[in-house]
């Protein structure tokens, strides 16, 4: 399986990104430069965390019109995983991929801290290696993680069962404790906590790494062919 890391201007979890996959989870990554205009390669697209474009105008908002958004909407559409975190959420809900809207934290203060998260859905392509309810221990960095929408679309996303995972003492005001979120169609997945800072005991915990093992188990099973 392919991983395509998006680099912005600002970018600073790219690394930490392609360390998870090239070292952990032992997968051929690349990372693609923002002015990229095909990800055509690649079978799963990874946005990583970071203050792209210094975060002007707004979190994501310079972001969502690089060349590389084109084609990162046409992976999405065509059903291969696109997975956003921290800055890389911000900028697929400023893009139209995902609803809502990432604002200050609720103190007004930026954030550092690993926290714990429920495992709200894990029915996706992005979770199925967690247990239902698993409580799991991520890192967090970010000033604007408080994640909103209006009451329709919290309620669509209910629903649909499109909340993935859940704060256990929510530290920024999110709404519903909401800390990651998946599209309709399943494919696309935003989180403000940073899985990739959580893939090896070294760093303090692994739980993040059952995420993209659950990334690579849906594309063996749709790709591999055993004799």
């Amino acid at each position: 399986m392919k991983f395509a890391v998006i680099v912005f201007p600002g970018s600073n979890c790219d690394v930490d990104m392609y360390h998870a996959i090239q070292d952990e989870l032992g997968e051929e990554v690349e990372y693609v430069w923002h002015d990229a205009k095909s990800l055509d390669e690649y079978d799963a697209v990874l946005i990583p965390g970071g203050f792209s474009y210094g975060d002007y105008l707004r979190c994501g908002a310079i972001s969502q019109f690089s060349n590389v958004m084109n084609a990162v909407k046409e992976a999405a559409a065509a059903g291969k995983p696109v997975l956003g975190v921290c800055n890389g959420f911000q900028i697929l809900v400023e893009a139209g991929l995902l609803p809502g809207a990432l604002i200050r934290n609720k103190d007004l203060k930026f954030m550092c801290r690993t926290v714990e998260l429920r495992v709200e859905n894990n029915n996706t392509m992005f979770t199925s290696q967690y247990e239902q309810g698993e409580a799991i221990n991520i890192p967090i960095a970010h000033g604007e993680g408080n994640y909103y929408c209006d009451e329709e679309t919290l309620k669509k996303l209910e629903e649909n069962n499109q909340i993935a995972f859940r704060y256990a003492g929510n530290p920024n005001g999110s709404i519903s404790d909401i800390a990651g979120i998946i599209n309709e169609q399943g494919n696309v997945l935003g989180m403000m906590p940073h899985p990739e800072r959580a893939v090896d005991a070294l760093l303090g915990g692994a739980d993040g790494l059952k995420l993209f093992q659950s990334i690579l188990k849906h594309w063996r099973e749709r790709h591999v062919v055993t004799a």
